[in-house]
């Protein structure tokens, strides 16, 4: 085991949303009569995320749900969505107290999303020599995927059954370099945030590009000094040794296209999360906000409103108890 700290950082919106459809028929309300189904999903996910890993600190991000600083660049983004369950919006709005109640830590960025703490929680974690597990359903988190952080990306089935993605399962997935992933996903294109690709290029060609390439830094630079002669060059070499039809010239067609660059710089600038963000970690002070063990009676008294018994009795087991590393650093 390494003697590392970890930070769990969870992308609670994520988690919301998917646990508001999952558990919706169940009905679930707090002892007020509120909705809790989403709430308690989430907080139920995250303590079985805790008993797994054994994290020392525990951090939430959330999304402004006032204003977005992506929508006022881009009024297109994330349009064409469904409008939310009032249920739903109701959950989300209590989320915060929720995790803040427990002494959790919370961080809702102005005009920015769970995505821009997640990024810079993962660059946190390696500035300070602690290791880092993201939480999301959201495949945004993939770009930041390196030798400190690892994704574990909620699917059907829940913690036990998502995959803990490292680079070399990114790689084996998507054929794609850890450090490449978002330059892999701006020529791919966003459905779900309403960003379209660069026309032509693709989960099947995008890959191939960059593993040839090395990165788009060099596809373009080639194609501004060498009128992209080594890009066709490079491909077709490839195209040969693995008994494809050669594309080089057709993908340089593409790249070339008018807007194509701008649509990839825009994706690229719109996709890339802030890593700058301030939040309020404090390791070094005993009982701040995220460290744990939580307080137990308060952790009865918070996990206890959400009436179901039996998540209260693992709350208490896993949020109480000392983590895992703290035997390590005596």
């Amino acid at each position: 085991m390494s003697d590392r700290r970890l930070l769990l950082a969870v992308d609670a919106p994520s988690l919301l949303h998917r646990n508001h459809h999952a558990r919706r028929e169940s009905g679930l309300r707090d002892q007020g009569g509120r909705p809790a189904w989403a709430l308690h999903g989430m907080l139920r996910q995250i303590l079985e995320a805790i008993d797994q890993f054994a994290p020392d600190a525990v951090l939430f991000g959330l999304d402004d749900r006032r204003t977005s600083v992506r929508e006022q660049r881009y009024p297109a983004y994330k349009a064409g969505r469904a409008e939310k369950d009032p249920a739903l919006v109701d959950q989300l709005e209590r989320a915060a107290a929720l995790l803040d109640a427990l002494g959790l830590l919370t961080v809702t960025p102005d005009g920015l999303e769970a995505d821009d703490v997640n990024a810079t929680a993962a660059t946190w974690a390696e500035r300070n020599g602690w290791r880092c597990v993201l939480i999301t359903s959201d495949r945004d988190a993939f770009a930041h995927i390196s030798e400190h952080t690892q994704v574990l990306r909620l699917i059907t089935g829940g913690i036990n059954g998502s995959p803990l993605l490292n680079p070399a399962r990114l790689h084996a997935l998507y054929g794609i370099a850890a450090e490449h992933y978002l330059e892999y996903a701006a020529l791919r294109g966003d459905t779900s945030d309403n960003l379209p690709g660069v026309p032509g290029i693709g989960e099947k060609t995008a890959p191939v590009l960059l593993s040839q390439m090395g990165s788009m830094q060099a596809v373009w630079a080639d194609i501004d000094h060498c009128a992209g002669a080594t890009l066709v060059a490079t491909i077709d070499s490839y195209c040969e040794e693995h008994g494809l039809r050669r594309i080089g010239a057709t993908l340089l067609s593409r790249l070339t296209a008018p807007g194509a660059r701008e649509r990839f710089e825009f994706n690229l600038a719109m996709m890339s999360g802030r890593t700058d963000l301030e939040l309020g970690l404090t390791p070094d002070v005993p009982g701040s906000p995220g460290l744990l063990p939580l307080d137990h009676d308060r952790v009865s008294r918070v996990v206890g409103h959400l009436g179901v018994p039996d998540t209260t009795r693992l709350a208490l087991r896993v949020l109480t108890e000392p983590p895992a590393s703290s035997g390590l650093l005596r």
